[in-house]
């Protein structure tokens, strides 16, 4: 009996890429050693046609495609779960339907996991071809940053695109924290895993939907759930900051008793003021957003609502 392969596909205005993702990874379905390939796509609240484009392509390979419709946009790592949830098949894979993520490379996965033992073989870009300048030069940071910060090591250029075992998924399904970095996660549950390297591929269709600064909002999110470092940063900041107004209190003590009449530099005072209520505020924001992280988690709100499956 033939082994079944799942294939969860995020899709935010995908409708020129899909049909372009499914003709390219049935033209390497003969080369996975006549493994069933199974289709999950999960449209994200889509505000173009993506959802009449998997509509046509279900009625068309009813068997084989299949898609999952958010009542609205949840978010990439919302539609990965329900993906992951809806996924049948003894291996899953995780892919971008923009063919960023090379499907031929399906092939040495495969053989990475059934003849050298690994339980996930992901994928990592080893250039950022193609990529602007100072995106590359903040992610470059991010994972410069994060790996210091956290216990879970982050490769710089590791993708969502993976392929991994029912274990792993099981593994990894088990969390169903609200605030997900799949990233971190797919490195939190450990297991053997391989990295395949690749080159930087453009999207073959249409415009991304990540921003610089819906990048910077997904890699801070990643920090604050692998770290704690960002609260004993804040607590760090605001003892040095005691210690040091408590020395200047004293030097200003001993040099009134010494010399005598009035303390000077009114301007000095306001600046140092300022500088202490910026230093508190700041630490208030990172303790502010790890609270604000619990407040998501205990509301207990699902991660998705579906509104149409097939």
């Amino acid at each position: 009996m033939s082994k079944l392969i799942s294939l969860v596909v995020p899709c935010f205005n995908e409708e020129e890429t899909i049909p372009l993702f499914f003709k390219t990874v049935e033209e390497v379905k003969p080369s996975l050693r006549g493994y069933k390939i199974e289709y999950l796509f999960v449209n994200d609240g889509s505000k173009d046609q993506t959802l009449t484009v998997l509509r046509q392509l279900h009625a068309k390979y009813e068997q084989s495609v299949h898609y999952v419709s958010f009542s609205r946009n949840f978010g990439k790592e919302a539609a990965l779960y329900a993906g992951l949830q809806a996924a049948k098949g003894d291996y899953v894979a995780v892919m971008d339907a923009d063919l960023q993520d090379p499907p031929e490379q399906l092939v040495e996965m495969l053989a990475g996991i059934e003849d050298e033992g690994y339980d996930i073989v992901g994928t990592r870009r080893v250039d950022r071809k193609g990529e602007p300048v100072i995106r590359s030069f903040f992610s470059n940071m991010f994972y410069n940053v994060i790996n210091k910060m956290s216990d879970t090591q982050f490769l710089n250029g590791v993708r969502d695109f993976r392929l991994m075992t029912r274990q792993v998924v099981d593994a990894i399904l088990q969390m169903s924290e609200y605030n997900r970095f799949s990233k971190g996660l797919f490195s939190w549950v450990g297991f053997n895993t391989k990295y395949l390297e690749y080159s930087n591929v453009d999207r073959v269709a249409g415009e991304t939907s990540w921003s610089f600064w819906g990048l910077f909002k997904y890699s801070l999110e990643g920090i604050i759930n692998f770290s704690e470092t960002p609260l004993a940063l804040a607590s760090y900041t605001g003892l040095f900051s005691c210690l040091g107004s408590i020395i200047a209190i004293i030097f200003i003590v001993f040099r009134k008793l010494i010399y005598g009449g009035s303390v000077n530099g009114w301007a000095s005072l306001i600046s140092i003021v300022l500088f202490i209520g910026g230093l508190q505020l700041f630490c208030l924001g990172i303790v502010g957003r790890y609270i604000g992280n619990i407040y998501l988690e205990v509301k207990n709100r699902p991660l998705y609502i579906i509104q149409e499956k097939k």
